[in-house]
């Protein structure tokens, strides 16, 4: 059966090749809409590059919807230093010929629940999860309709990307984590923990760019500019490709393994704010309400992404 899903994004050098993933897998995923957010850049910049990425794909029957500009509470924090002032630095991408939808995306994400019957769309989410929270908000009806929310963020024995404590996606609107994972739908969260195993090291790259195709060279020159940021900073072999364990997870869940828990989301602290507290042993009575990966295929995982990015122009 097809999964039907909805991406929510703020791309983002791995943002995009988790589009590009799903994009090539039309057998197994049916991507009802693309939705850009607030987070690795501003939401212009955010939006013009998820038309890119889904121009790129050649899939430009595609919907792109902008969603929010800043987070439900607190102002924006976004990561130039790492993927560059457009968010999408690396490849040459021309300005895209496809527009944005007029529809705002957190609209279009309640319509989409519910016009599909309950149980059938599942939630991508490759950012802050600032679309996600203001939908629930907005129409707190939907949260039964979803069928998943497949989230790339978080961490727990690896504990922060961007503070000490935090991890970027959940960092820059704990507020909307929060209400997310109080909102009962089925969650998965691919963490630091399994996005820290995934590294696009230097021979995985160039299989990509061996590919001989526009998709597979654009991927390989966004990885190595964003790798730069993250070699230097932990000294690995290659540096970690986080979202697209999301699209993966999606295409074969047993590159991943975890256990569910009890996840909550630290929004009072100024030293912790933004943590995902994850009672991955149990010691709590908490309510067990996310699937907490801690585990990925290393192998497995680049050997599906070369195999479905050659399917790609």
């Amino acid at each position: 059966m097809k999964k039907k899903i909805i991406i929510d994004t703020d791309p983002g050098q791995d943002d995009a090749v988790a589009i590009l993933l799903a994009l090539a897998s039309p057998e197994e995923l049916e991507v009802l809409g693309v939705v850009a957010v607030a987070g690795n850049v501003g939401l212009a910049n955010n939006s013009r590059n998820a038309l890119k990425v889904v121009e790129l794909s050649g899939r430009t029957d595609i919907p792109v919807y902008a969603g929010c500009a800043r987070p439900l509470r607190r102002p924006l924090v976004t990561a130039e230093h790492v993927h560059g002032d457009t968010g999408l630095n690396g490849p040459d991408l021309p300005e895209p010929a496809i527009a944005l939808q007029d529809q705002h995306g957190v609209d279009f994400i309640i319509e989409t629940l519910l016009a599909h019957e309950p149980g059938t769309v599942t939630l991508c989410t490759l950012g802050p999860l600032t679309n996600i929270a203001m939908a629930l908000n907005k129409a707190p009806q939907i949260a039964s309709r979803i069928a998943e929310i497949v989230m790339m963020g978080g961490a727990y024995f690896e504990v922060g990307n961007i503070t000490p404590a935090a991890e970027f996606n959940i960092y820059v609107d704990p507020e909307a984590a929060d209400v997310v994972m109080r909102c009962g739908a089925p969650i998965t969260i691919l963490p630091l923990d399994v996005t820290h195993q995934v590294q696009s090291t230097r021979p995985r790259i160039d299989a990509l760019r061996a590919l001989g195709n526009r998709s597979g060279a654009a991927v390989a020159d966004m990885l190595t500019f964003s790798e730069s940021f993250d070699l230097e900073k932990y000294g690995w072999e290659g540096a970690p490709l986080h979202d697209p364990c999301v699209t993966a997870y999606l295409l074969k869940p047993e590159l991943f393994e975890g256990r569910l828990c009890n996840v909550t989301i630290e929004t009072a602290s100024e030293l912790t704010v933004g943590m995902t507290v994850a009672d991955y042993w149990h010691v709590t009575d908490r309510p067990r309400n996310a699937t907490f990966m801690r585990n990925g295929d290393a192998e497995g995982f680049y050997a599906l992404l070369t195999e479905r990015l050659a399917r790609l122009p």
